[in-house]
């Protein structure tokens, strides 16, 4: 007997051949319409399909979101397959296609709420306040001492509550595994450049690094005053002992 609630559908998946034949389809076939497709390429063949550790801490944040865990290991196999032809990040929204088994691309549409200014005000005195930290900032490098910046609550990383998913298929799960696909994708993207993490949550990174610098500059110019016992001592003589002539 049928059950209203009981939805078992079982979809073919694709081989891994047959996927990456169909995305060099439909990056040809979108070339010749004149479209500019930005692929995601995985640099990993098995394990962490990142190599930063914010690139991995953001792949780890998945399993929060995920309703299902094997959409995430077929997301990842997709990813791994190039089935992920495009790829763009926007101020606070992601729109990607994904190669499925249709011939067609399936579009996915990931949404991320915008920080608060108070939360931008916070991130930024937090990195203001180590000047190693600040210039790994501006050769664009985040450094990993400010790691909680990203994982903790109220950090870039989004909640559960600040997120929400959209894909053309016909997987009704929170995150189909074109979603995950995109999602690994992603953390792929902020491999290449931290930066996007700021542009995903609505923050301007020029404005960002030149205020945080602003702040710097400010609290060593009140700390200018202040003695420490690593300024030289002004009587070198007292210091090494010596009488100076």
């Amino acid at each position: 007997m049928a059950k209203y609630w009981n939805d078992e559908t079982v979809y073919s998946q694709p081989s891994v051949a047959e996927l990456k034949r169909r995305a060099k389809e439909s990056l040809s076939a979108a070339k010749k319409r004149g479209r500019k497709y930005e692929p995601v390429v995985a640099k990993t063949k098995r394990g962490d399909i990142c190599t930063s550790w914010w690139g991995k801490a953001w792949c780890s944040n998945l399993e929060r979101y995920a309703d299902y865990a094997s959409r995430l290991d077929r997301g990842k196999g997709y990813v791994r397959s190039g089935a992920v032809v495009d790829l763009q990040i926007h101020d606070g929204h992601v729109s990607a296609k994904v190669q499925g088994r249709r011939k067609t691309p399936y579009n996915v549409e990931i949404r991320i709420g915008r920080l608060s200014e108070d939360t931008v005000q916070n991130i930024i005195s937090r990195c203001s306040a180590r000047i190693d930290s600040m210039e790994k900032l501006v050769s664009g490098e985040f450094p990993e001492e400010l790691k909680d910046i990203f994982t903790e609550e109220g950090g870039l990383f989004p909640n559960p509550r600040q997120i929400s998913f959209g894909c053309s298929c016909p997987d009704w799960a929170v995150m189909c595994k074109h979603v995950a696909a995109v999602m690994y994708a992603i953390g792929i993207r902020f491999d290449e450049n931290p930066f996007y993490f700021f542009n995903l949550r609505g923050i301007d990174v020029d404005r960002f690094i030149s205020v945080a610098l602003e702040n710097k500059v400010e609290q060593m110019l009140q700390n200018a005053d202040c003695k420490s016992d690593r300024i030289i001592a002004e009587d070198l003589g007292e210091l090494f002992g010596v009488g100076l002539f």
